[in-house]
Order: structure tokens, then sequence, then C-alpha cells
């Protein structure tokens, strides 16, 4: 019963329905709502490593940040193909704040990269993936004022570092 209880209030965390204005939010938080529920998508499959660094709150729309994280959650469960690790870290220097979303799959084919965030764009078979996610996230982070970096060496994982501001910023 206390399982249902936690995910009840992740899934209500993660989503903040009624939520259309910025507000304060501590992002280490809203990774772990997240995690929470997309936990049956990767707990088979990955070990979850945390390296949080204790950042800040900043203002922001949640819904939409989790939204971005529960993306990148997912497409690293994805990339493992048997057993692996995810690895979650933050950080910050004196203007942003940053997340950061690794796994230890097989990567990102260097012809792909300049390609991930476009629309519509997939490396996952027919009816695996709509290609929208890592484009809706990256809109979603530029309307914050950030910005997504991805590294992805042949064969040795990817790692998504989604950078916001500290301080809200208008487009």
């Amino acid at each position: 019963m206390q399982r249902v209880t936690r995910i009840v209030q992740d899934l209500k965390d993660f989503s903040h329905v009624d939520e259309s204005e910025r507000m304060w939010a501590n992002l280490e938080q809203g990774l772990e709502s997240t995690l929470n529920v997309v936990w049956n998508e990767i707990k088979y499959k990955a070990e979850v490593i945390r390296e949080y660094a204790g950042i800040p709150e900043i203002e922001c729309l949640p819904s939409q940040i989790n939204q971005v994280f529960m993306n990148l959650l997912v497409n690293a469960g994805q990339a493992i193909e048997e057993q692996g690790h995810i690895t979650l870290r933050t950080g910050q220097d004196e203007d942003n704040v940053w997340v950061e979303v690794a796994d230890d799959g097989q990567g990102i084919q260097p012809e792909h990269l300049e390609r991930i965030f476009e629309p519509f764009f997939t490396t996952k078979p027919v009816g695996k993936g709509t290609g929208l996610g890592l484009s809706l996230s990256y809109g979603i982070v530029r309307k914050h004022g950030g910005h997504i970096e991805v590294e992805s060496p042949a064969g040795k994982g990817t790692c998504f570092r989604v950078v916001l501001p500290k301080r809200f910023q208008h487009e």
C-alpha cells in the first residue's frame, strides 16, 4: 500500500496538472519523481546511480522539465540492451544548474548525432519510437532559456546534459 501511495504522489508531483505558471522547483526531486514514474521501463535493465550535488531550486515549469527527464530516462533505458547503468548527476556554476542522464548503452552513431533533435527522427524500429521525445525536450529546454548538450563516444554510451539558468530567462 505504501508503494501505491508513493506512486500516486509521484504522479501528482510529475504532472503538476493544475500548473501553467512558472514556479520554484527542486530539479533533483523532480528527477526522483520522474524516475519513480518510469521505473518499470528500466528496473530490470539498469542500476541507477545518483550523483546529486544539492543544486538550488530554479524558477521553471516543473511538469515540462519533468517531461524532459522522462524522455531522457526512457531513452537511456532503451539504449541498454541487456544490463547496464544509468547515472544521474547534477551540478551548478555561477549562472546555471545542470542535470545529466548518462547510460552505458551502445551510444549514438556519429552520423545520427546532428539529427537527434529533429522532429520525427528516430533510429528505433518502426512502431518503437515517434522521434518526438528529444525534439520536444529540446524545445522545452530552449523555452526555459537553456540548452542540451550530448556526448556519445562510439560504443561507450551517451550522456545528455540539460543546462538551465538559475534565473528564468525570457526568449
